[in-house]
């Protein structure tokens, strides 16, 4: 390695070991990573992970006039970040003298008398206990080689065992093994110097892991077995065909070893029957068909088993119309009709008149402003974090995505650092932009390019879609964090949220039942349907016939006896085709979220946080823009009369200008941030000439007219000119 100058290939240790013959370079990437004189300037793609290869060569060249403190040779790349702490070292030797390194953030290096220590209460009782990784004993000693876990009181852990157990696991798997906690956890693991990789776990990623459990039982378990080829041999569309046990389907029979006529016939195994018979539902089965046969409004609903004549199922498919369980059934406290909906004749139907939907109309957008001023306060609450010192980002406007992924994942790039916005393409902007209005156009044009990106699936309210290569590249992740810092920085939300989605973000994917409406992929929609709209058992029972390899696929297959099984069914769909398919997905998503506290604020004020993300801004309004602007400096009452009158003309439609271009001309925004504005908007009347739209200060300098006529003749002239150089 041309940092530590060793020979060990140990990726646990001191990570993967790469070897580029072009250049005639070897790195350690763990070497690499942690050197104090290099940062990633390149694309993940160029050089080794981002880090140029001529960047190597001049820390390479840095590190040579560096002697390590351990060692005593020459090729010390690391520095300890403690104030006025000058120890330097080699990755390995750090690592033999106990020395830590936190793989987050800024990769800081902590020498041997700097590094960060656990705490223990000095009541706590000292002795052994088990690893609860590999079950040896470890001393409860605040050492090095032990770490205590952060959220249970006698979880210990061997350093090493907790490294392996975080490189098997990535980030989304990596958890307390005691009580499963993830957030806490990881926080102070990654502070003790335990490097967990932004990956997918490694059994997630194993090629046919689970082969195993797609396989079909395909065995005669009856007694007497009367096929001559054995008890293994299945012949589709013959007496020879096997049978799986309806209930438990791990055991098997021939048609023609249990006298079955019909492959429709319901068969279960002998330890299944014995289970019913004992608990009463073997027997009552029948019962309940004749009781559910009955309903008040006429319809008939019978759990009747398959006729003979049904259609045939396509040759050689191991399927079945499987018996709802009565396990299942009583589980949920439900009739098996239970689900029906009413027929229109006893549904109950009620008109508001216009007064009264007017009414409703005034108060939903009367709260919704309330909600909207919560979130504001509370993202104002959250951009205290943010510091004054500054990141720049080079931007393309027409690379949006590119540069803007580039700029995140820059080495030096913080969410608590203010964020300065550098369009290079600089000739599409106008020189007279502020910093604020470059940094609000670049949120507003990424918003706009995740809403219509293949990380989201739907028309207007969007769920996360399944993109393969956007979960390889970690692109979910990094979603969730610019949606995150755009709403903390002043920029745009998203506003395209579905309120699954959104659901699923705070009261966690288990909670939450999708819709129909959910469902972005027309042929899935189409099979929904076809399910859920069909009018008789025979019509449900050929519905699923047809679509029995997506059922099977989705692992939604479930017994089915009557009519009224179609709604659970539908729902298990909903849930695997909207939910269970993008888990993973959406744990990313969180995590990306989760910067700067505004998950967790989701959580706590969901209502104020829906109002945001899942609703489009409201429109602009001569109140809406009254309100945001404070009036200084009015010695003239007239003026300010001729202000409000200005809006309410705008709003009518009687001006050339519209209230987004007075925003426009003021802020550099054509919409309110979901944190409003800061400094707050200002007006000021001055004897001027003309209107003056200050962007840095967000202040509107108005002047001072004798009639009304001149005061919109001016406004119209200054707003409508102004804003048609800057388009040029």
């Amino acid at each position: 390695c041309v940092l530590c100058g060793r020979t060990d290939d140990c990726p646990e240790k001191y990570g993967e070991k790469r070897t580029y013959v072009a250049y005639n370079l070897t790195v350690h990437y763990y070497c690499l990573l942690m050197s104090s004189g290099i940062w990633q300037r390149g694309e993940e793609d160029e050089g080794v992970d981002g880090f140029l290869i001529t960047d190597i060569r001049k820390e390479v060249n840095r590190a040579a006039r560096l002697k390590c403190n351990i060692c005593k040779k020459k090729g010390a790349s690391i520095g300890c970040v403690a104030p006025k702490c000058k120890r330097s070292y080699h990755f390995p030797c750090g690592i033999q003298k106990e020395c830590i390194f936190q793989f987050m953030e800024d990769f800081r290096s902590y020498c041997w008398e700097h590094k960060p220590v656990q705490k223990f209460p000095d009541k706590e009782s000292r002795g052994t206990s088990q690893c609860t990784i590999c079950l040896d004993l470890v001393e409860q000693l605040p050492m090095y080689t032990v770490l205590k876990s952060p959220c249970c009181k006698n979880a210990w852990f061997h350093r090493e065992c907790l490294q392996y157990q975080a490189l098997s696991a990535g980030i989304f798997f990596f958890r307390c093994s005691v009580c499963n906690n993830k957030d806490k956890f990881q926080k102070e693991m990654l502070r003790m110097g335990i490097h967990i990789p932004e990956k997918d776990a490694s059994w997630e990623l194993e090629e046919n892991a689970y082969q195993d459990l797609l396989q079909c039982y395909q065995h005669c378990d009856i007694k007497r077995c009367l096929c001559k080829k054995g008890r293994d041999y299945n012949e589709p569309d013959s007496k020879w065909e096997i049978k799986r046990c309806q209930c438990c389907g791990s055991r098997g029979t021939h048609l023609a070893c249990s006298s079955m006529k019909s492959w429709e016939q319901n068969w279960e195994c002998m330890e299944c029957r014995s289970i019913l018979a004992k608990s009463g539902n073997y027997s009552k089965q029948k019962k309940r068909s004749l009781a559910t046969s009955e309903k008040t409004d006429g319809t008939t609903c019978l759990l009747e088993e398959p006729s003979p004549k049904c259609p045939r199922q396509s040759p050689g498919s191991p399927r079945s119309f499987l018996l709802q369980s009565p396990k299942i059934m009583c589980q949920n406290n439900l009739s098996p009709c239970s689900h029906l909906e009413l027929p229109a004749s006893n549904r109950v139907t009620m008109s508001l008149s216009p007064l009264m939907s007017n009414r409703n109309c005034s108060l939903r957008k009367k709260h919704l402003r309330k909600q909207r001023r919560e979130a504001s306060n509370i993202l104002k609450e959250l951009k205290l974090q943010v510091n004054p010192k500054t990141t720049r980002l080079n931007i393309n406007a027409e690379n949006i995505w590119n540069s803007a992924l580039k700029g995140f994942r820059q080495r030096n790039f913080s969410p608590t650092n203010t964020i300065e916005i550098k369009f290079t393409n600089c000739k599409s902007r106008s020189k007279t932009e502020t910093s604020a209005a470059s940094k609000h156009h670049f949120f507003q044009l990424l918003m706009l390019h995740l809403q219509n990106s293949s990380l989201f699936e739907g028309s207007s309210a969007k769920n996360l879609s399944l993109d393969f290569q956007a979960v390889k590249e970690n692109l979910y992740f990094e979603a969730g964090r610019m949606i995150a810092v755009s709403l903390v920085h002043g920029g745009p939300s998203p506003c395209f949220f579905s309120k699954t989605l959104f659901n699923c973000l705070v009261y966690g994917p288990e909670n939450v039942k999708p819709a129909l409406e959910d469902v972005a992929d027309v042929e899935v929609a189409r099979t929904i349907k076809m399910i859920k709209y069909a009018n008789s058992l025979s019509g449900l029972q050929s519905a699923i016939h047809d679509c029995y390899e997506f059922l099977a696929a989705a692992g939604c297959i479930r017994p089915i006896t009557s009519l009224c099984d179609k709604n659970m069914l539908v729902n298990d769909i909903l849930i695997h085709h909207v939910i269970k398919r993008i888990i993973s997905p959406l744990e990313s998503f969180r995590q990306g979220l989760k910067t700067l506290g505004v998950l967790e604020k989701m959580q706590i004020h969901p209502d104020a946080f829906s109002t945001i993300l899942c609703h489009k801004p409201e429109r602009l309004s001569a109140e809406t823009i009254c309100d945001l602007f404070t009036i200084h400096s009015s010695s003239d009452v007239n003026s300010a009369d001729f202000w409000i009158g200005y809006l309410q003309d705008v709003e009518s439609g009687e001006s050339v200008v519209t209230l987004e271009d007075i925003l426009l001309f003021v802020t550099g925004s054509f919409s309110i941030p979901p944190i409003g504005f800061d400094p707050e908007p200002t007006i000021k009347f001055l004897h001027i000439r003309y209107p003056v739209g200050n962007r840095l200060l967000n202040c509107l300098e108005l002047p001072i007219t004798k009639t009304y006529e001149q005061f919109k003749n001016k406004m119209e002239f200054t707003i409508r000119n102004t804003l048609r150089v800057e388009r040029e």
